[in-house]
């Protein structure tokens, strides 16, 4: 029943990507282009304002990030304007920002709405802005891309300063409208009073010549990827709480706990009320710690907070400072004036005491629950408003039950155990966890910047060592300050140190390229991994079990594009049709872009299992077409496409039009599958990470052709 549930919404997920695959084409973003100074004089600069509402769940890349890392960047083309110079480059404003593990690097981005500014200089009274927008919208939650073009024109009438014009004939001579403007009554102002500013009369003409798509709304109802990022953070810090009971500063204080409220009570009722108050002053405490946490963080805040080297450094000193408290290097301690301020008002009766006993209580456990603490809040901060609020009341949740149960139930105190040494231990290895996790801050400083101290192989190492470490030390191998002999040796120790030692050798293929898909999230990207066996391997043996058979034909555009894992396959869509003939196999065509990042993650997590790069290598002739590629080809190849009347001259530009016009799709990935006459043999395949689902994809199509050959 539990694996069930736990799968339930891996199969809604699947069932909501097959339909969104098959549906009609995926609506665009809405865009806006104003001024913003919609009077301008000539010679002043003003800034083109865009902006796009995007659909919900998807998000557009910017264009502040490297070129070459693989999404495609917004672009602004002012090609066919008049009256305008442009003036530096395109600038997207307030774009958030993201280490993404697939394009092994960091990207910027916008979800809601975007917003671009260009400035330009205006240089005539008769001014027409013409140019179009390229970008590319992709979604986590149904896995495709989509590359689109939005053409915008529209056309201001500017007005001459006074004190800029020398000369009326001048001015006549060298603005005069053109043949095409001469009828517009904001010209026939402008030139007629030169007297003064003129403010001119501005015609807009917004026209949106884009992809013509139908209406269809594709949005899930819900934020599904938020609920998916917030529930293993809030679980995490619910076991936090749980974590912090059993350290040194804090089990001890149950049983005073319990003295207080047994002592104060006049009956069950009251006890049972203070004690519920007792629990929420706890929890009040520490989620108003998140909440101020939470006003604090904005989205510059995060931007900076996610990318900088200097937060990512000073959290990974916080965590080794927190490691090294716990692992009894020092003790972390509050002015005792301020503890004896807060006990004192403690003393008092009635709910004001309990609260401050409650407050006495969080000071106290400080210095084992600050580590904590300050991790969950570390781990929250990202310009987000519930992650620090829903971690700290997680946190506090499950450190305050404990404390209310007692309090209400005082004989449960006997069936505890005694303090003891055990309850170092705890913190110890608080503190060894701790250690490992402060590398993935320096780690993400290290690959925005491209220090090259902090590569994947040096950083498995150093999680080997503290994890292994902290196998010896749960065996009473090493003995730390505070520590108690271990005379003999409790099952429980033993089995968390089997587990330990477990996941150690599970790290160690990871020195030698091992992909350890279960902690791609805190590993730096396999790229900088200096010795990578499986690369060596695949590239020696072709990917692969099987190796590929030669190429029929030599592919067309070959030197700019490639398949990867060793794979061979072609670019152009005749070539392999004609080869597929030849060679009396079907036909795979991948819709995909070098932007697409959940091509990338179906290359990586499904077509590199063997018994899809088998079948790929054996059973098909594969071509590959890049719906983004923009290498123009000879005029003779150039077409107007039928769907929206614009010329095709690019390879990319082609390829989406094919795309669009015979399967009825624009986004990718998008696999399809096709006999010798053009039919498709199944039902098109979309994003998918299961390789169970994309080998019987694979299987049916080979079967259909066999009989129908």
């Amino acid at each position: 029943m539990k694996s069930l549930k736990k799968s339930l919404p891996f199969v809604f997920l699947f069932c909501l990507t097959s339909w969104v695959a098959f549906a009609q084409l995926i609506e665009p973003p809405k865009w806006q282009m104003t001024l913003s100074d919609p009077t301008p004089f000539v010679d002043d600069e003003v800034e083109l304002i865009f902006k796009a509402d995007i659909p919900r769940e998807w998000y557009i890349y910017s264009n502040d990030f490297d070129p070459d890392l693989g999404p495609m960047l917004t672009e602004l083309s002012l090609e066919g304007s008049e009256g305008i110079e442009p003036v530096g480059e395109l600038k997207p404003i307030n774009p958030k920002r993201k280490m993404d593990e697939i394009w092994d690097g960091e990207v910027s981005y916008f979800t809601g709405t975007a917003e671009f500014r260009q400035k330009v200089k205006i240089t005539k009274t008769a001014v027409k802005i013409v140019g179009l927008i390229s970008y590319q919208m992709c979604s986590d939650v149904t896995g495709q891309c989509v590359p689109y073009e939005e053409d915008f024109s529209q056309s201001v009438n500017a007005s001459i300063k006074k004190e800029a014009v020398p000369d009326t004939d001048e001015v006549e001579e060298n603005n005069a409208p053109s043949a095409a403007d001469t009828s517009s009554p904001a010209s026939e102002t402008a030139d007629a009073d030169t007297s003064g500013d003129v403010k001119p009369e501005v015609t807009t003409t917004p026209e949106k010549t884009g992809t013509k798509v139908p209406e269809v709304d594709l949005s899930p109802e819900g934020k599904q990827g938020d609920a998916t990022s917030m529930w293993p953070f809030v679980i995490a810090a619910f076991l936090g709480g749980l974590a912090a009971l059993l350290t040194p500063c804090v089990f001890p204080m149950i049983p005073m706990t319990v003295t207080f409220f047994t002592g104060r009570s006049k009956s069950r009722a009251q006890g049972i009320r203070n004690a519920f108050i007792y629990g929420l002053s706890i929890i009040v405490i520490y989620t108003l710690a998140g909440t101020i946490v939470a006003a604090v963080q904005g989205p510059e805040f995060a931007n900076w907070l996610s990318t900088h080297w200097l937060p990512n450094i000073f959290f990974f000193l916080v965590f080794v400072f927190f490691a090294l408290a716990f692992l009894g290097l020092f003790e972390i301690t509050l002015p005792s004036g301020l503890v004896n301020k807060m006990d004192a008002k403690a003393d008092k009766g009635g709910l004001t005491g309990v609260f401050f006993m409650a407050f006495t209580l969080v000071l106290v456990s400080f210095s084992c629950t600050g580590p904590i603490v300050g991790s969950i809040l570390i781990e929250s901060a990202g310009g987000e408003i519930l992650k620090p609020i829903m971690g700290m009341f997680a946190f506090s949740l499950a450190f305050a039950i404990p404390f209310t149960l007692f309090a209400i139930f005082p004989e449960w105190l006997n069936g505890l155990p005694k303090s003891g040494g055990w309850l170092n231990s705890v913190k110890v290895v608080l503190g060894f966890l701790e250690l490992a996790l402060a590398f993935k801050f320096l780690s993400v400083a290290d690959q925005v910047y491209h220090w090259g101290l902090l590569d994947r192989d040096i950083y498995i190492a150093i999680w080997i060592v503290i994890f292994a470490l902290m196998g010896l030390y749960l065996l009473g191998k090493i003995r730390l300050p505070h520590d108690s002999p271990i005379e003999k040796l409790s099952v429980p120790r033993l089995l968390l140190a089997t587990v330990t030692f477990i996941f150690v050798v599970y790290l160690v293929p990871g020195l030698f390229g091992a992909p350890l898909k279960s902690l791609s999230g805190y590993l730096p990207p396999i790229h900088t991994h200096d010795f990578n066996i499986e690369k060596l391997i695949r590239e020696n043996r072709g990917g692969g079990a099987t190796a590929q058979q030669e190429m029929t034909e030599v592919p067309k555009h070959g030197e700019l594009l490639h398949w990867p894992h060793g794979l061979q396959g072609y670019y152009d869509y005749e070539q392999a049709l004609r080869v597929a003939k030849k060679e009396n196999k079907p036909l795979f065509i991948d819709f995909t872009g070098h932007g697409c990042v959940n091509c990338r993650e179906m290359e990586a997590k499904v077509w590199s299992q063997p018994e899809v790069l088998e079948r790929l290598k054996q059973d098909f002739v594969l071509v590959a077409l890049y719906v983004d590629e923009r290498t123009e080809l000879p005029e003779e190849d150039w077409y107007t496409s039928a769907y929206d009347d614009k010329v095709k001259k690019t390879i990319g530009k082609q390829n989406a039009d094919f795309q669009i016009t015979r399967f009825n799709n624009n986004a990718q990935p998008y696999y399809v599958i096709l006999d010798h006459d053009e039919e498709m043999l199944v039902r098109p395949k979309a994003y998918d990470t299961d390789p169970q689902n994309f080998v019987e994809f694979l299987d049916k199509a080979k079967e259909a052709f066999d009989e129908g050959a």
